[in-house]
């Protein structure tokens, strides 16, 4: 297909999938059942920490991390003490175990404490150089204020050349204004233009196979080789297609 023709066939799908019937199967299913904008940034955070593997899985373990946050993560991250957070010990996704989560929490009040909480963090990294990948490497750099050495690889390092699948899934859930209701659209400091493409395996593999995406590595240089095209499809909106992209290579086997 020629890019005309390929932007025709991503558009399709993206009316296809970007509908609220997406958020049955999605992690985002988690923060929708918040309404204080810190509970759902907070547990947005959380529950795109966590999304790797098996979908179902990913949304079981959120849900059971906020149970243990007692459907209050804004006020258990500012208030709980020692003994509250302690219960999160035995909490275990994959690899990100309950020290990790621990460390998230601690991370995370003094992001809220001292930073003026994670809109405010991610969009001060925004204004540094004004990109993305500036936000995302000015968060890394005050979320491990606290050193957490073990938690490290549970934040994407920008600047070391990783794609930042899971904070980019983030940015695009709090930033989006999306008004079939799936994405939150509750950040506005941040432009919907600059987003980046949540690369993983489904969106990078559909990539390819579209002629879209070149490199072969699924890291920072291949999340902008392919957000640089989508732009050229819609430069208001280009991550938009991640869920054409996405639906295509999770749901059609694409």
């Amino acid at each position: 297909m020629n890019l005309i023709d390929l932007k025709d066939f991503l558009d399709e799908k993206v009316i296809q999938f970007n509908q609220p019937a997406f958020i049955q199967t999605d992690p985002i299913q988690v923060p929708r059942k918040f309404t204080l904008k810190e509970d759902i940034e907070i547990a947005g955070f959380l529950t795109a920490t966590i999304a790797w593997g098996n979908r179902t899985a990913i949304i079981k373990n959120a849900e059971r991390l906020m149970s243990l946050m007692n459907y209050q993560p804004y006020d258990f991250i500012i208030n709980s003490s020692n003994t509250e957070t302690d219960q999160l010990q035995h909490f275990v996704h994959r690899t990100f175990n309950g020290e990790d989560c621990i460390y998230f929490v601690k991370a995370l009040k003094n992001i809220y404490t001292n930073h003026g909480g994670l809109q405010a963090a991610f969009e001060k990294g925004y204004r540094n150089e004004g990109s993305i990948k500036s936000a995302l490497a000015y968060f890394y750099e005050i979320f491990f204020e606290l050193s957490g050495e073990r938690t490290r690889k549970h934040i994407s390092n920008i600047q070391k050349g990783a794609a930042g699948k899971r904070l980019n899934m983030f940015l695009r859930w709090m930033v989006r204004n999306d008004k079939n209701e799936v994405d939150f659209g509750i950040w506005n400091g941040l432009p919907i233009p600059e987003l980046m493409l949540p690369l993983d395996v489904h969106t990078g593999n559909v990539g390819r196979k579209l002629g879209i995406l070149h490199r072969k590595s699924n890291d920072w240089k291949a999340v902008e080789e392919i957000t640089g095209t989508l732009r050229k499809f819609d430069s208001t909106d280009p991550i938009k297609y991640d869920f054409a992209l996405f639906g295509l290579g999770a749901f059609e086997k694409f």
